[in-house]
């Protein structure tokens, strides 16, 4: 089994088509469909389903996918070793982070880590707290920036705090009225249709818990991941969002934002694998992100 057939069949897979995975490679239709039947021929039956419209993969593809994808990652993890090896670090950097991060340290971090070293290529996955943990466990990310679980992170995983957060209550008092000047309690804001994040985010825990612990019962009527959208329905006078305060989409929204009474604060952590050896885009990551919270703090406390 070739890696360049395994490369061909995951960009079919992708784009679904063979005219547009032969663009994506660079190669003509007739090349994608040798490799890809040659494959077919080394496994025993077919990887998609040319009688359906597009390129469908069969039972037997949608097996072989996320091998591929483990094969062609770990190639490339071997050949930025190698690289690094000879004093040219090269590769590509897979990190994962969900929204609102646009004013932290990591577009300033990953910015600097490509500056320093262009021959890393960094691939940005965005996507709430639990799917970014469990691409890092798959292999498919490096590391991801996510919000620090309630639960205890799985053995396999390391971790660092990178930021502390907190989550406001964002709300027109036109249409949803809390008591003026002071921080509204949970107790208060849940009076209304709350709109925040949905179950597969950690905030929605960390939210729920500090709802508890004070003897309110948070129930969210519209979750989204994505800060805008809980803006816009907010606008809406859909009710009143919980989001992440240092998102973008706050800024300038005209609307009211304020901290809740509890404080909902959370803690954003750096996570890895510490069962395999770090890839070297990834130690250069790492020194990087030292280097900078040294700069900003010589006492060692992190950004």
């Amino acid at each position: 089994m070739e890696l360049r057939g395994l490369e061909y069949f995951v960009a079919v897979a992708e784009e679904q088509s063979f005219t547009r995975a032969a663009q994506r490679c660079f190669v003509t239709q007739p090349t994608i469909s040798a490799q890809i039947q040659a494959l077919e021929r080394e496994l025993g039956e077919p990887l998609f389903d040319r009688a359906q419209r597009g390129a469908v993969l069969t039972d037997g593809g949608s097996l072989l996918l996320p091998y591929a994808r483990q094969c062609l990652r770990a190639a490339e993890d071997a050949k930025s070793e190698f690289s690094a090896r000879a004093g040219l670090l090269r590769g590509e950097l897979r990190i994962g982070t969900g929204g609102g991060v646009e004013y932290t340290t990591i577009p300033t971090l990953l910015g600097e880590l490509r500056m320093k070293y262009p021959g890393i290529d960094i691939d940005v996955a965005e996507a709430p707290s639990k799917p970014l943990l469990d691409m890092v466990l798959q292999g498919r990310l490096h590391a991801a920036v996510i919000a620090a679980p309630s639960d205890d992170l799985p053995p396999t995983i390391s971790s660092a705090k990178m930021f502390g957060e907190r989550i406001v209550a964002v709300f027109d008092p036109t249409v949803h009225p809390l008591p003026d000047n002071v921080q509204p309690t949970l107790a208060a804001v849940a009076e209304y249709p709350i709109i925040s994040y949905p179950r597969t985010s950690a905030l929605r825990a960390r939210i729920e818990a500090a709802a508890t612990e004070t003897g309110a019962s948070i129930q969210v009527n519209y979750a989204a991941n994505d800060v805008r959208l809980q803006v816009a329905f907010v606008q809406q006078g859909l009710g009143i969002a919980l989001s992440v305060r240092s998102d973008p989409a706050l800024k300038d929204c005209g609307l009211t934002v304020r901290d809740t009474s509890p404080v909902i604060e959370f803690e954003k952590i750096l996570v890895w694998r510490n069962d395999i050896a770090e890839p070297a885009p990834l130690r250069a990551f790492f020194e990087m992100w030292a280097n900078m919270t040294a700069a900003a703090d010589p006492s060692g406390a992190a950004s």
